[in-house]
């Protein structure tokens, strides 16, 4: 048990399927989240990430499927547990804090049955820092005040699991990399289990212990922060995770042959592929016989984005840190990559897994099609 006597259960979603109307929202979602664990739940607009939040919290019924909490199966075909008996904190994107209530009666709000009323309050106030302002009113409050309360205000009932709906998306960028800084401090003291929603790339990647990317109501991967962005399932995947490039290739092997010489594979693949690699990964020199031309610059301060163009014609980008050694438009350049790349069979890409979503720790190397060999791996 926690210094804040909570206790942190596990979350499992197994065929979880919800319809509205004709439109399909999430379909045959698998999802395994330990206890104590920080999970981010990554997608763009529409992809179904909040009614899977939803239908954990209870506020929505699956069509499909099964929600378990722990060892306490709370949604099936023969279950339902309404939201007030699940033991789930709520942080929703607006906050919805109630606006006649002081910071102080807001915590207390789900605490009628508390026999330390008070002694809980404080313990809250003194967790996320507003112990100052505990008489205020919430349109006395910054935005980031407004979000520690609503935070201190799910986690005052002690639940299980914590669910937060893009709880930054209101907030200015200027303020929000301090606020969501605070808020996973405040979530890693009170040891609880956190579901996270956003479709911000960064957030994701930045807060969470694993990441479940989710696309047209499907959850494609989950895995490590580090190794979802270096070794993404799926072209598209890859894309939404950031700036990438493609290459055509051919694979033999732990190799591949590209217009940038012979590279290595994170993977054994035979056949034609397309080769991914973050700007990052590509490495430029000053050479007047150089592959390439640098066609533009831009410059960020602490890092800088390179275009340069092949002399087939191809585009690539490589995100230099620091100075940029007079690297500039109109330069001939050498090109060059360290480090293994991913690579997708052609032109089928990568097809999500019948079986499911790519769970952590998993091969993630792209499957191969009838037509694609792949080589047996010892």
């Amino acid at each position: 048990m926690t210094p804040l006597s909570l206790q942190p259960v596990s979350v499992h979603c197994v065929d979880l399927a919800k319809s509205y109307g004709p439109v399909q929202a999430v379909r045959d979602v698998h999802l395994d989240v330990a206890a104590g664990q920080f999970l981010a739940l990554l997608g763009p607009s529409g992809c179904g990430k909040t009614t899977v939040l939803r239908c954990i919290g209870g506020f929505e019924a699956p069509d499909e499927g099964r929600i378990q909490l722990g060892a306490r199966t709370v949604a099936s075909a023969a279950t339902w547990i309404p939201p007030e008996q699940r033991h789930v904190g709520m942080v929703f994107q607006e906050y919805a804090l109630f606006p006649h209530l002081s910071v102080e009666e807001n915590i207390a709000f789900g605490l009628t049955r508390e026999t330390q009323r008070e002694e809980r309050i404080h313990d809250m106030l003194r967790l996320v820092g507003l112990e100052g302002v505990r008489h205020r009113m919430p349109h006395e409050l910054s935005g980031g005040q407004q979000q520690r309360v609503a935070l201190a205000r799910a986690l005052a009932p002690r639940p299980g699991v914590v669910l937060l709906d893009e709880p930054f998306s209101n907030l200015d960028a200027a303020l929000r990399g301090r606020v969501r800084q605070e808020v996973r401090d405040i979530l890693r003291r009170a040891g609880v289990t956190v579901l996270f929603v956003t479709h911000d790339q960064e957030e994701a990647l930045s807060l969470a212990d694993q990441v479940a990317v989710m696309m047209e109501g499907r959850i494609i991967q989950v895995d490590r922060p580090e190794r979802l962005y270096r070794r993404p399932a799926t072209h598209q995947v890859a894309t939404f995770l950031g700036e990438a490039n493609f290459l055509p290739g051919k694979a033999k092997g732990r190799n591949v042959e590209c217009a940038l010489g012979t590279l290595d594979l994170h993977d054994e693949l035979v056949g034609e592929v397309e080769l991914m690699f973050r700007p990052e990964d590509l490495l430029l020199s000053d050479q007047d016989d150089g592959s390439a031309e640098i066609v533009d610059r831009t410059y960020f301060g602490h890092d800088q984005l390179l275009t340069v163009r092949l002399d087939s014609g191809t585009i690539l980008r490589s995100r230099l840190v620091g100075c940029c050694r007079g690297l500039q438009p109109g330069r001939r350049v050498g090109l060059r990559i360290d480090t293994p790349v991913m690579a997708y069979p052609t032109p089928y890409g990568c097809p999500v897994p019948a079986q499911g979503p790519i769970q952590p720790g998993a091969d993630t190397s792209p499957v191969a099609p009838k037509s694609v060999r792949r080589p047996h791996l010892s």
